[in-house]
């Protein structure tokens, strides 16, 4: 993408404040993200995209910023959310159009709370798999790592990954979104041993039907509140 010159530091008066959310979701197993078009020439031709974002109001924080923007740009409610702030992002040059600092967001939904329309794509908003997103507009591509790291980590120590899983669940299931999540494959056996030690997990009466091997056990988290563990 070409490179455009950013006002010289001495020509501004004062910086603007943004938010930006990086909204995961799992679908189909593989580790999603939430884009939209970027269309701010000359700067920003035609055909660029990054993550939903926008000025902060005068009257909102910037986290009733990050839920609005979310609803309205990229078309999925804020009521499905799980958000948590991810860093602050202040380069001088990160916006060539002005001097804009942004506080940025990290979220996440389950996939199979998404109404069809939030799962749809269209020219304006759509998901794209982790791994295709780049090249992104603005510092989104640092955003993009900074949110995966944040992401990983988190999921490493904690049950924060019970707000990507749908609401009943089978160990595979799990264990599938941890190998692609960290990207790192799991010893089954000892994955399992580890599931079961922790104790975050609630056997339900039911089994998984529909599919041609052996019904499987179905699970869920025992509690909605991110605990600290020792998983991986």
């Amino acid at each position: 993408m070409k490179k455009y010159p950013s006002p010289k530091p001495e020509h501004l008066k004062f910086a603007v404040l943004a938010t930006d959310v990086v909204l995961f979701s799992l679908r189909d197993g593989e580790l999603v993200v939430r884009l939209i078009a970027v269309d701010r020439p000359p700067a920003f031709p035609a055909g660029s995209k990054g993550f939903p974002g926008g000025l902060i109001r005068p009257t909102e924080t910037a986290e009733e910023a990050a839920v609005r923007i979310i609803k309205d740009k990229a078309g999925v409610s804020e009521k499905k959310l799980y958000i948590e702030q991810l860093r602050t992002f202040s380069a001088v040059n990160r916006d060539p159009r002005g001097r804009v600092v942004s506080v940025s967001y990290l979220a996440m939904v389950p996939w199979e709370k998404l109404s069809e329309k939030e799962r749809k794509d269209t020219p304006e908003s759509w998901w794209a798999k982790v791994g295709d997103a780049k090249p992104l507009s603005y510092d989104h591509d640092e955003m993009l790592f900074e949110a995966l790291k944040r992401l990983r980590s988190r999921v490493s120590y904690t049950t924060l990954i019970q707000k990507l899983m749908p609401k009943e669940f089978t160990l595979g299931m799990l264990e599938k979104a941890y190998e692609e999540i960290l990207g790192v494959p799991q010893d089954k056996r000892n994955f399992r041993k580890k599931i079961a030690k922790i104790k975050v997990l609630k056997e339900l009466s039911e089994k998984q039907t529909g599919e041609p091997y052996r019904p499987a056990q179905l699970y869920k988290f025992a509690s909605e509140t991110i605990k600290d563990i020792e998983i991986i």
